[in-house]
């Protein structure tokens, strides 16, 4: 018996050093055959991509078809209490804004090898990203998450507690940008007068010190956050990131969900606002030179940012 699937997804891999053009792709489906345990072999049409601009070496790209991503998501380390928020999620309104258990289980690996201690979220919803982080951050590590709609932070602030997670998560009930702003004017951030080089616990990096001379090294470290995760108003995200440069320490990560916007960011024919704010803010990223990039084709698209 032999099975096929259309292609459901468009997969872009972009490094920020060695994509600096978008390519043309063409569908390739190749018959990948199997053992079965009655010994037949069964092909299989696997949908891959291929960039129709040769130097790219014609290197075949897998695309992910439903049964592939049912064995991604089987191949997920999902803690229990996840698993629970997600089933209790996928029956609100609104369930498809949760990310995907594959990409909180890449958001949390980011967390754990950066040894992150201060985090950001800038759209919680039921908490199902917040919550991995927060499984993850070591005894004293903080989170930071954001959220405007009351409701679904309820939700939220029960499965920290049920995590166990409560003292990590600071939660804010409110617009990101205003959250954002309000910790720089507090003092939290990066305010430069001069440079010093200071060794943190996990390395040694150079910050610029806060106006008040008088700060001690560990409350100008304090300042500045590891790791930031970005899943809220679409259209904001460019202020966003402007004001999460100020807070994020060289050395850490910013990370931005729905970069590729359910495909929309690549057709020329769809031009509605939020689809032409992501894309104009994908190519602001691609030359800004203040981070180092990679999009990354999980979920709705990431793109990671790494503070330079």
């Amino acid at each position: 018996m032999s099975s096929s699937w259309c292609l459901n997804t468009l997969l872009i891999f972009r490094s920020s050093s060695h994509f600096t053009h978008s390519a043309k792709l063409r569908h390739v489906s190749r018959s990948v055959s199997y053992i079965t345990k009655a010994s037949k072999s069964v092909a299989i049409n696997t949908d891959t991509v291929v960039a129709n601009d040769e130097s790219y070496g014609r290197k075949e790209v897998i695309s992910v078809n439903p049964r592939l991503y049912d064995y991604l998501l089987a191949n997920v380390r999902e803690p229990k209490i996840l698993r629970e928020l997600r089933e209790e999620t996928a029956t609100m309104r609104g369930s498809q804004m949760q990310v995907s258990p594959d990409q909180a289980q890449l958001l949390a690996m980011l967390v754990q090898i950066l040894g992150a201690e201060r985090c950001i979220e800038l759209g919680v919803y039921t908490g199902y990203s917040s919550l991995a982080i927060a499984l993850v951050l070591p005894e004293g590590g903080r989170l930071l998450a954001c959220e405007r709609d009351a409701k679904s932070l309820e939700v939220a602030k029960r499965y920290y507690d049920r995590a166990g997670v409560s003292g990590k998560v600071e939660v804010r009930h409110g617009l990101a940008a205003d959250t954002l702003k309000s910790m720089i004017q507090n003092g939290e951030g990066s305010r430069p007068k001069k440079l010093g080089n200071y060794r943190h616990p996990r390395l040694t990096f150079s910050v610029l010190s806060l106006r008040d001379s008088n700060n001690s090294k560990q409350d100008i470290l304090s300042s500045f956050y590891d790791f930031a995760f970005i899943d809220a108003e679409k259209k904001m995200y460019q202020e966003y990131f402007e004001l999460l440069l100020q807070l994020v320490r060289v050395g850490g990560v910013i990370v931005f969900d729905n970069v590729l916007w359910h495909g929309k960011v690549a057709d020329p024919l769809v031009n509605d606002p939020k689809t032409v704010s992501i894309r104009n803010f994908n190519k602001f990223l691609m030359e800004d030179a203040r981070v180092s990039i990679s999009m990354v084709p999980i979920g709705d698209g990431m793109t990671i940012c790494r503070k330079i």
